[in-house]
Order: C-alpha cells, then structure tokens, then sequence
C-alpha cells in the first residue's frame, strides 16, 4: 500500500511542488492549510510566490480531474491529493490540546487520517519544530521534509585536498613560466573542476586549484585587493575565486570574523571597471513575517539597519586609504552615481542582471528557492557571491542541511563556472576569535 503524508503549511511555503516530490504515495493537504495559505497570497516574498503557484497548479489539477475519493492523480507515477476538512481530536487528547489554532487543527486531522486509514502509513510532514514535537507527544508519526536537504554541510576537509608531491614540482609551480603543474602530479585521478589543494613537500606547502580549462594545477597567489590582503590560506582561496573572472558564482561559508564578506566587497571594488555596477544585498529578516514596507522612508532608508555590517565592511575598507585619498575618493563618487548600491532581494523576481557584480550575504536565511531565483537573474557579463554561515540561521524553518547556501553547494560542487570555499580561522580580533571558540 501506498503511505500517506499529511503536509504543514510551511512545506508549500517553503516548496510549492512539495507535493510532487513524494513519488507514488498519497498526499493529504488540511482545510487549516488552506486558510492558511490565502492570508500568504498577496506580497511579493518568496513566501507569496510559493501560496500562489501552489494554488494555480492544484486549481489546474482540478480543472482535468475530478475529485474522487482518493483526491485527483498528481500525475504519472505520482499519487493523489486530497483536501481533507478539519477533524476534532480523539476523546483521550482534547484536554491536552485545548487551544483552537490551525497548528492544532493540522494535527488533528493528521491523527484522525491514520486512524481512519489502520492499513496505511500515515505521516505528519512539517518543519516545525514545535509540531512535530507535539505530534509525537500525541503518538502521531512527524517528519522533516527531506527534499531539498544535503546529505552533510560542506567541510573544509572536502574541498581543500593535501597532497605530498615531490620538491621538484612544488618548485616548478611555485616559480615555474605558467606557475602550473599537469594534475597527474598530485593524483591519478582527475580532479572536478576548481578542486582545492594544499599541496606540500615536508614542511613547505602551498594553496593551489585545478583548473580545468587549462587541464594543470596552477598557484593560488596571494593577491590583494583595494588594499585588503588575505591573512590565511582560507582568505587567500576565497579572494582568488572572487577576483577571477572566469568563475561567475562563488559562495563563500565561515563563522563571524573569517572575512568572507570584507573579502567579497574588496574583490568587487577592485573589479569595479569591468562592471556596470555593485550591488550588495541580505536577506530582510525581520519578526512577524512583516516586509521591509512598514519602516518609514524610502527604499534606501528602509534597507538601512539590513545592511549595516556590508556599511561596516566597506569602512574598514575605507580606513586602508587615507580620507582624501584617489581610493577613497573613488568609494564615494560610485555610491554617490549608485554605481556601488544597495538593493532589497525581495525585489530581485523580474530583473535581468547584466556586467554586475552582485554580493548576497547571509545567504544562509535563503530557501533553495530563492537562491535559484537569484542566480537566474545572471545576466552576461555577472558575477555572484554568497557568503554565509550554515550554522547561523535565523529564519524558523530553514537548518544548516535544508537552507539555501547548503543547497548550493551540494548542487553546483563540481561545475566550472563554480567555486567555494570554507573560511576557518576567525580574523576579525584575537578577543573574536577566543569568544568564538570558548563562549
């Protein structure tokens, strides 16, 4: 027999094909999950988009079938879906759930599906926590959705690979012509695209990276930018992936203090000439799930307190120069002609992005979705970079394995237009990184 899945109202918000991702087993959406839905179906958030896309694909389904018993097929080798009206809790759980909210109201319908269905698997999927906890205080089977999630976070240990390689090579890529070696030297293998490499010789070592077009192994220089210079071997992999041209799509993950963005901006703004513009943007997380329109002023003002610390970064830039200096001056005249910008991501749907270099941080806040709504804006001549840290998430139903910098990762790992890179010492301060160790 086939299983069935009673789906939150999260799933469709954060999924609005969720429904098709369950191959031949039978989905159950609650009449609570649709009057949930339709207080979503107005804004121009992700959120928004999801309710309404889910609404048009069911009323299509609707439109070629008829609703049966079972619901309406979802299509070949998929199951059925059925809207299932509200159902009051069994007698020996009404006092333990005494309050009327939809999250109760999912639940109940969810039980009296598995106890009306003694034959079948029945399961809860939602990604909140707090439900799913109280489902199995009930006895009710609850699960994650499991979709969209990576199988593991990505470790620097995966994407820098050490190697002992012989003196004499180390030497020819080190100070060779083309700073290059064939990738035979360090592996019988060919590594994917972009593969890291921290290869060495006793106690000399160097970064380097497989690049694929040339088919060799070549030197990951220390290259400074708009007066920032990487400090660590981390730092050095993340600035060369943001200042080469050929690899349009970075993302860059660490803790707070490990320089992804500070590295990410001055890249930008020594790459400034061969871009139309700049623009820097984060994700609008803010309580209630209310959007940036209810702060007073304009755009620019509303987006103000989002991205203070991209501000605080390009003052530390600034501070590299002196204040009449031709760098710092430059600084001033491309955020005064919006060359250098801040633009909200929650009006990012519809715009072609074309010769910009475009910095997304936080991007850990991002569904899936979203990050792949970006991304399609690309234009020619674009280069994007993500920073974030996976562990740090603040929207309630996105985790380190199911966000959207994770997904990311996982899905582009390997492609030659994609590099990233793990940032793991903190340099920010020496009292940063002690709190981010001990505290």
């Amino acid at each position: 027999m086939s299983k069935i899945f009673v789906l939150d109202t999260n799933i469709i918000l954060h999924d609005h094909l969720a429904v098709k991702q369950f191959q031949d087993n039978d989905i159950v959406i609650p009449i609570a999950v649709i009057e949930e839905l339709d207080k979503f179906k107005k804004g121009n958030d992700a959120l928004s988009f999801n309710a309404r896309a889910f609404m048009r694909e069911i009323n299509a389904l609707s439109e070629k079938n008829e609703f049966g018993p079972r619901g309406v097929p979802l299509g070949k080798k998929l199951g059925y879906i059925k809207f299932e009206p509200s159902h009051p809790f069994p007698d020996e759980l009404k006092d333990l759930f005494r309050d009327d909210i939809p999250d109760h109201r999912i639940l109940a319908t969810a039980i009296w599906m598995r106890d009306n269905n003694p034959d079948r698997f029945v399961a809860l999927v939602t990604k909140d926590i707090n439900l799913r906890l109280k489902a199995k205080a009930a006895g009710m089977i609850a699960q994650d959705y499991m979709h969209d999630r990576v199988e593991e976070t990505l470790p620097f240990e995966r994407e820098v690979i050490t190697e002992g390689i012989p003196i004499k090579e180390l030497q020819t890529l080190s100070y060779g012509p083309e700073c290059a070696i064939p990738w035979k030297k360090a592996g019988k293998k060919e590594p994917a695209p972009n593969q890291l490499y921290n290869l060495a010789f006793g106690d000399s070592s160097i970064p380097a990276r497989y690049d694929a077009r040339k088919g060799k192994i070549v030197l990951v220089k220390s290259r400074e930018a708009y007066g920032i210079r990487p400090r660590n071997v981390e730092q050095r992999f993340a600035m060369d992936a943001c200042l080469n041209p050929e690899i349009p799509l970075v993302s860059l993950t660490g803790g707070a203090g490990t320089g992804k963005t500070l590295i990410a901006l001055a890249a930008a703004l020594e790459q400034a000439a061969d871009y139309d513009q700049i623009i820097l943007s984060r994700p609008t997380v803010v309580l209630g799930g209310q959007d940036i329109g209810f702060l007073p002023g304009d755009q620019k003002s509303k987006m103000g307190p989002y991205v203070q610390p991209l501000m605080d970064n390009l003052d530390v830039i600034r501070h590299h120069f002196k204040p009449g200096s031709k760098q710092a001056q430059k600084i001033e005249a491309m955020m005064r002609e919006e060359k250098l910008v801040i633009s909200p991501l929650a009006y990012i749907r519809g715009r072609s992005l074309g010769k910009v270099y475009f910095i997304v941080d936080e991007a850990q806040n991002l569904t899936p979705h979203e990050v792949k709504t970006i991304i399609t804006r690309a234009g020619e001549g674009t280069k994007m970079v993500f920073t974030g840290d996976p562990y740090q998430i603040d929207q309630p139903y996105l985790d380190q394995w199911s966000n959207g910098l994770a997904h990311l990762g996982e899905k582009m790992s390997g492609q030659p237009l994609f590099q990233h890179v793990v940032l793991l010492k903190g340099e920010r301060s020496e009292l940063s990184e002690i709190a981010a160790k001990l505290l």
